[in-house]
């Protein structure tokens, strides 16, 4: 009986402990943290005095140009996030950011972009690795996977690692420049409108 009540009593200590990080037990021992619960935007903090919605468990881009910013801060990651663009939107994610109520100043942004005027495409880091041609569609859910590991990134999509990117010495920043910071998501414009879920990191050893 007592044996019992142990195995009762450590069980329940564990699916507490996982309750509060928030992921599966698969998740957990891979190492992933969700960044986003499917259900509201807890953790996050959006820009410019904007609201975003969530639907049917995916974070929509507003009609009006902001970005949702992460509380947390991470230096070394694997980083996942499944993507849907409407046709002609134009959105990003951001890493290593810190939040503004504006346009990001620091850290780096990887494209959200298919078939709007911008002529970078998904797969680009803004300003740095230009994509003209984008290796997905818009109304398809894809997955981009950012990696960052020291002076080093690489950006996956689909799992196709599309570059691998040596930070030169010498960097001073503040924008491209590897440091640590924050995630971002980035409603463009008002003719745009981009669809996220399955936010996910796994922190890396510094």
């Amino acid at each position: 009986m007592i044996k019992s009540r142990l195995t009762v009593l450590l069980l329940a200590i564990i699916s507490l402990g996982m309750g509060t990080i928030g992921v599966s037990s698969a998740d957990d021992k891979e190492g992933w943290i969700s960044l986003f619960n499917g259900k509201d935007l807890t953790g996050w903090k959006a820009s410019e005095g904007v609201e975003w919605k969530v639907v049917n468990g995916e974070i929509v881009t507003p009609p009006k140009r902001s970005h949702l910013f992460t509380e947390q801060e991470f230096k070394n990651f694997e980083y996942k996030v499944d993507c849907l663009t409407r046709p002609g939107s134009n959105s990003g994610l951001y890493f290593h950011t810190k939040y503004e109520d504006s346009f990001p100043k620091t850290g780096f942004e990887v494209q959200v972009n298919q078939t709007q005027g911008d002529r970078v495409k998904s797969g680009s880091i803004y300003g740095l690795i230009k994509l003209l041609s984008s290796p997905v569609k818009d109304d398809e859910w894809y997955t981009y996977h950012i990696i960052v590991k020291g002076r080093e990134i690489v950006v996956k999509i689909n799992d196709k690692t599309l570059f691998e990117y040596i930070e030169p010495e010498g960097v001073v920043g503040p924008t491209n420049k590897l440091d640590k910071g924050s995630f971002a998501i980035q409603a463009h414009d008002p003719g745009s409108e981009a669809h996220y879920k399955n936010i996910m990191v796994k922190p890396l050893p510094d």
